[in-house]
């Protein structure tokens, strides 16, 4: 009885000595980070807004409300970074926001605004002013399914492969914005409307480089010449937002194929040498 006792101190003694020699394995976190996912929802409540709005006919409002999907994407990335809040959710979930503003929200709004006029004139060009708006939304989830896997890398740190999806909806929706606040009805601008919407998703899913303007360091020193840009700009934006800011993004938009040919230029010159 006593032996028997001992064996089963002992094996328990042993077990405990194992335990205690194996290392923990460290438990993860759970959880997200309350603030930067805030923006992010603010970025899908503004897009899911503007499917409200353009359904209802508000087609400035729903233009109004991607450009605010926009300022709240921009901000929840600086959150997250000045609090040291980055995750993988995090970065998952502003995918998936963008796609709603900037590729559903933006291209829905095209067609409701003027695509879905193609269909009064054949069948075939009705389908073919739906199959843009697709086009369109498809173009912007690959955009950002291809930003996710290269994020990080040497491709996307000071260049953009391919025109950035809020970049790609400031063109079609401050078009959009521009056309409605004239009072234009989206008939007369279907055209236009079409190569933008066909365009924009193309240069978004296209190998052109494009800045990304993420080697300004906004907390270092700068000339005072550039405060006084920011402020000439936030001037004209004020002013007349849709027209200006429909020419910032569209002069964005056309950086990247001119830049193209000016390497294509520079390089068969070199050739030629």
């Amino acid at each position: 009885m006593l032996s028997g006792f001992a064996f089963f101190h002992f094996l328990k003694a042993n077990s405990m000595r194992q335990s205690s020699d194996t290392p923990e394995r460290p438990r993860r976190k759970r959880g997200i980070y309350l603030l930067p996912n805030l923006f992010t929802t603010g970025t899908i409540f503004a897009g899911f807004f503007s499917i409200i709005a353009a359904t209802q006919g508000r087609f400035a409002v729903a233009g109004i409300a991607i450009f605010a999907a926009m300022l709240t994407d921009m901000l929840d990335g600086r959150v997250a970074r000045l609090t040291n809040a980055e995750s993988d959710f995090g970065i998952q979930y502003d995918s998936l926001a963008d796609l709603v503003s900037f590729g559903l929200a933006s291209g829905l709004l095209a067609y409701l605004y003027s695509l879905h006029t193609l269909a009064d004139l054949s069948d075939t060009l009705g389908k073919l002013g739906w199959l843009a708006a697709f086009f369109y939304t498809a173009a912007a989830a690959l955009r950002l399914a291809r930003f996710n896997i290269t994020r990080g890398g040497t491709v996307e740190k000071k260049i953009f492969l391919g025109l950035p999806s809020p970049a790609a909806a400031g063109v079609l929706v401050g078009f959009i914005w521009v056309g409605a606040d004239f009072g234009i009805d989206g008939a007369s601008l279907v055209i236009p409307v079409l190569a933008l919407t066909v365009g924009a998703g193309a240069l978004m899913v296209s190998n052109v480089r494009y800045n990304s303007f993420k080697d300004i360091n906004l907390g270092g020193r700068v000339p005072f010449r550039y405060i006084l840009l920011v402020v000439v700009a936030f001037v004209l934006i004020v002013i007349d937002p849709p027209r200006v800011l429909f020419g910032a993004f569209f002069a964005y938009a056309l950086s990247g194929p001119i830049m193209a040919l000016q390497r294509k230029r520079r390089r068969a010159r070199r050739a030629k040498r």
